[in-house]
């Protein structure tokens, strides 16, 4: 286990008992900027986030969020990121857990059932399969949607989009451009060294003129 020595004591307390109590469960345990992580197995993420909830010390009884990360050059392509909040000890935790693209992690629908749709977002935006999910399907994109949006080899051209034209009053199909526009950002205060007239900023230069 790795912590800074000026965490807060309740938190390396915290830290010292996850990694007793759940050694054959995790890697690491890690405090980092004040916040608590815990690097988990991939296959014993239902017996640790069940401990987590459970133990009187940690009762993280609450999913916060869980979502996905992708590192494509990584054996392990994903995070699966679980993050769990203890209002008791007014305490939150991240768990992160590595899977690869052909492999599975188990859901944990069971021990927070508000994982159920966070697991299905995971899914439709990166393709990590969860195991026992009982409806594991698309959430947020198109009925016969190909490709995982938030994967970082997903191609931003090429594809089709259906969306309702208001004008037109109609359902509509086009193909996707994610095109940005090219734009001069200067980044200093608008009020500093801006080589154009800012709207609204013509009427008081007339004025003084």
């Amino acid at each position: 286990m790795t912590a800074i020595e000026d965490a807060n004591p309740e938190i390396r307390e915290l830290a010292d008992h996850i990694a007793a109590q759940s050694a054959e469960d995790v890697f690491s345990v890690e405090i980092a900027y004040g916040e608590l992580t815990v690097n988990a197995r991939a296959d014993s993420i239902v017996r640790l986030l069940t401990f987590l909830r459970d133990d009187p010390a940690c009762h993280f009884v609450q999913l916060i969020d869980l979502c996905g990360v992708d590192h494509a050059e990584r054996a392990r392509r994903f995070d699966v990121v679980y993050h769990l909040l203890s209002l008791h000890n007014n305490v939150r935790v991240r768990v992160k857990a590595q899977v690869g693209e052909s492999q599975a992690i188990p859901s944990v629908r069971d021990v927070y059932p508000a994982a159920d749709w966070f697991e299905r977002e995971a899914f439709d935006m990166y393709g990590i399969v969860f195991a026992g999910h009982p409806d594991l399907r698309r959430i947020l994109t198109d009925y016969g949607f190909e490709g995982y949006p938030l994967r970082k080899d997903f191609p931003l051209t090429g594809y089709t989009e259906v969306r309702y034209d208001d004008e037109l009053k109609k359902v509509v199909y086009q193909p996707v451009s994610l095109v940005q526009e090219y734009r001069d950002f200067d980044y200093l205060s608008p009020w500093e060294g801006a080589q154009y007239v800012i709207p609204g900023d013509e009427k008081a230069r007339g004025a003084k003129e």
